[in-house]
């Protein structure tokens, strides 16, 4: 395999999973550092290997998942025993499923070093992994691959369990899911040899990481000493670059450690399950702090005794950090909004402002902006919410079926509202010559907001300039170091000037 005797490096695989017609581009695409390509036949169909040799250089896995396995074949035993006995001839490696695989006919034909023996199923404890590896492990095979299919936080724990218990270097063992990517990159920090991603997004399996994913986000194929986790939790969390932004500044201190995305539904889950309960900390890895993201803000205040009268005072969290064996959160939402406006010397005393969205962020900015002396009105769709609100910090309301932008000098989107469409939260009708528009959100292109806003000549703070002034205090206070600025800026796509702004 490719991998040195102290794991500083990953193999990494690249997963076919579109029809022919539509991979070549894509494969004559993949960076060098991928070694070895997965054609999953059962979904993208039988490739001719020698049209695949000529448009990637590395080797080839054969897969043909099964429907037991949660794969896309279902024809008849015999078929299946023709396609795999045909793909030995001309790929690398063979898949080959344990549970109806290992039979004289195929094992005469397929050499030990072309075997990969696999299963896929739903997660279980590590003593059911042990003995599923011990059955497999009668049958000689280069690789053994034993994927467990996560239902909920913590089934990731078994999986890398296995891997250090086990200690083997032909290994492959994590949990695939929703919630469950950080578990495969985990894993490689104990030795598992190779790490999957698709070559593109799929749409039916968004969990899965694509191998740009992998490169960008990750560091991979390289791999660091591995001490503390954070991450990011919420759900959704698939599009924050928050990892690319941490892993990144990691790698530039010589920083030991991994931030992973925590997509989960239920935050008492993941608190319970994988935080509280010491797993990590059994298996030498120590959980130091996270992002909390929506919708999970409010209610991950009810897991901490300790929080900061900024995070009591909105009632929402965005950061939790541990100190001592201790956990406090922490909210660091307002850090964008109010350094963005300084670095731009814009006063806040006496300006009238609208924050528009009174979840977790939104709260957190208006009782900062509030604090800072200006005059702040919140604004929200859901009368109730932003009642509460107003109960909660003691602001004016203004339901945002009746609000219009005339007569404020700043306006925040603290709402979701732009980022997977073209829709504007709120009418920019009426917008004051010198009034500054800032929005919460980002993606791949300005968001409709903030391209309104600059149309109009207006000073404008956007979601990406909002997500790095607050990573940056997200790191110092996890980490106890400081981000280098610039690597960020970078990362982000946005002027250098910024540090000086």
């Amino acid at each position: 395999m490719e991998r040195t005797a102290l794991m500083t490096e990953a193999t990494i695989v690249a997963t076919l999973m579109t029809p022919l017609k539509y991979a070549g581009e894509e494969l004559l695409s993949l960076p060098a550092t991928v070694k070895w390509l997965q054609v999953r036949a059962d979904v993208a169909g039988d490739v001719n290997p020698d049209w695949l040799r000529k448009r990637f250089d590395g080797r080839l896995i054969y897969t043909l998942r099964s429907r037991e396995e949660h794969g896309g074949f279902a024809g008849s035993v015999r078929q299946r025993q023709q396609s795999l006995l045909k793909a030995a001839k001309d790929y690398d490696l063979i898949d080959l499923e344990g549970s109806r695989d290992l039979v004289p006919e195929l094992l005469e034909a397929i050499p030990p070093d072309k075997r990969m023996i696999s299963w896929r199923g739903a997660a279980t404890d590590c003593l059911t992994l042990q003995r599923l590896l011990e059955k497999f492990s009668e049958a000689e095979a280069r690789i053994y691959k034993l994927v467990s299919i996560g239902a909920r936080p913590g089934d990731e724990l078994a999986s890398l369990s296995l891997l250090k218990l086990a200690g083997r270097p032909n290994l492959i063992a994590y949990t695939t899911g929703k919630h469950c990517l950080w578990s495969r990159l985990v894993a490689l920090h104990f030795g598992m040899p190779m790490i999957f991603g698709t070559i593109e997004s799929q749409s039916d399996f968004p969990w899965e990481p694509t191998v740009s994913q992998l490169i960008e986000d990750y560091n991979l194929p390289q791999l660091t000493p591995l001490r503390e986790l954070y991450g990011i939790v919420g759900d959704p969390v698939q599009h924050s670059l928050s990892p690319r932004l941490h892993n990144a500044a990691y790698k530039a201190l010589g920083y030991p450690a991994l931030f992973v995305p925590f997509p989960v539904e239920s935050f008492r889950d993941f608190w319970s399950r994988v935080v509280e309960n010491g797993a990590l900390e059994s298996l030498g890895i120590s959980m130091k702090g996270f992002v909390v993201a929506s919708p999970h803000k409010e209610t991950a205040l009810n897991e901490v005794a300790a929080s900061s009268p900024m995070a009591q005072s909105a009632g929402s969290t965005n950061v939790f950090v541990r100190r001592n064996g201790t956990w406090k959160a922490d909210t660091t939402d307002p850090e964008g909004v109010i350094e963005g406006l300084s670095r731009r010397g814009i006063e806040l005393s006496g300006k009238k402002v609208a924050v528009v969205g009174c979840g977790g962020s939104g709260r957190a900015i208006a009782a900062a902006l509030d604090q800072v002396g200006a005059v702040v009105t919140l604004v929200n769709r859901g009368v109730e919410r932003g009642l509460r609100a107003h109960r909660l910090l003691g602001l004016p309301f203004v339901p945002l079926s009746e609000f219009t932008v005339d007569g404020y000098s700043l306006i925040v989107n603290a709402t979701p509202v732009g980022r997977n469409n073209h829709d504007l939260p709120f009418k920019l009708n009426g917008l004051s010559q010198d009034a500054v528009v800032i929005d919460l959100v980002y993606g791949a292109q300005t968001t409709p907001l903030i391209a309104a806003a600059q149309a109009q000549g207006r000073t404008t703070i956007d979601g990406r300039e909002v997500l790095y002034l607050q990573a940056r205090r997200q790191f110092h206070l996890m980490t106890g170091r400081e981000m280098p600025a610039d690597l960020g800026l970078k990362i982000l796509g946005m002027k250098p000037s910024l540090n000086n702004v």
